[in-house]
């Protein structure tokens, strides 16, 4: 008995301290963005701020830079991205997952092994391509080259793994062609799965700076990730007061997004790890 306490508590232990790690960077974000720069640079730290000047870096970072303008960016491109990938994600998932054909084990494959790629490997010629196109420096540029998901692909399919056989001899019986089935059966039972794999999406691309940074040159549309990187400058030297006070704006509504959805997410990823 009281080896099985001991071992919960340790293990409560560990994970209240990597919560602790994950989250301390982000308190001191939010405490350097409510200080003043006399505050931030003063010898003896203080995690709250003593005075409340310090909101005035969050009037100056809208002043500064166009942050609505980056955040409309990001919510633009990452719907955006996330659209294209449920509508290849959701046929190739239930093709692999319902169908029998021949090559199915082998698509599956590629599919793991794309998993494994990442995605500053293909960059390049990426970029050639859009290029030779003429994609560049646009909207089309930031979503294209996300377009596909492996990754929801294989989570798709795990989930529609777990859907009985049965529903959908049903539904064929009733007379429903395979396209219809994806919509109008497997994606209404697919929600919590692709809620989870919609938040792992726009973390992922909301945050993502590499490819915005050399597929994007005019600042207007900068992602939010890469407007972050404008508060930098070398000629008249970093605020960090500013820095911290764009970066909490940028970070704040993946926060509220995820408190909103954690149950479906929870849900989902649970549910599509059943088989």
């Amino acid at each position: 008995m009281r080896t099985s306490i001991a071992a919960a508590l340790f293990r409560h232990l560990i994970l209240a301290t990597g919560a602790v790690l994950m989250v301390l960077p982000f308190v001191l974000m939010v405490s350097i963005s409510l200080k003043t720069e006399g505050e931030i640079y003063h010898p003896q730290f203080s995690l709250l701020p003593t005075s409340p000047d310090g909101i005035e870096n969050y009037v100056a970072a809208f002043a500064m830079q166009p942050l609505w303008r980056y955040l409309l960016n990001g919510v633009l491109v990452c719907v955006g991205i996330f659209l294209a990938q449920a509508l290849f994600a959701l046929p190739c998932a239930y093709a692999l997952a319902k169908l029998r054909w021949p090559g199915r084990n082998l698509t599956m494959a590629f599919v793991l092994l794309g998993l494994l790629i990442p995605p500053q490997v293909p960059a390049v010629p990426v970029y050639i391509m859009l290029w030779k196109f003429g994609l560049l420096d646009s909207y089309a540029a930031l979503i294209l080259p996300s377009a596909i998901s492996v990754f929801g692909i294989f989570l798709m399919r795990q989930f529609f793994r777990t859907v009985p056989d049965d529903l959908i001899s049903a539904a064929r019986m009733d007379g429903l062609s395979e396209v219809a089935i994806v919509w109008r059966i497997m994606l209404p039972t697919a929600i919590p799965g692709l809620i989870a794999f919609g938040i792992l999406s726009v973390v992922g691309h909301w945050n993502d700076f590499f490819w915005p940074l050399i597929a994007i040159q005019t600042p207007e549309l900068a992602t939010p990730a890469l407007g972050v990187m404008f508060f930098v400058t070398a000629e008249a030297g970093t605020n960090f007061g500013r820095l911290m006070a764009a970066a909490t704006v940028v970070n704040a509504p993946l926060v509220i997004a995820f408190l909103i959805a954690q149950r479906w997410f929870i849900d989902g990823l649970t549910m599509s790890s059943m088989k």
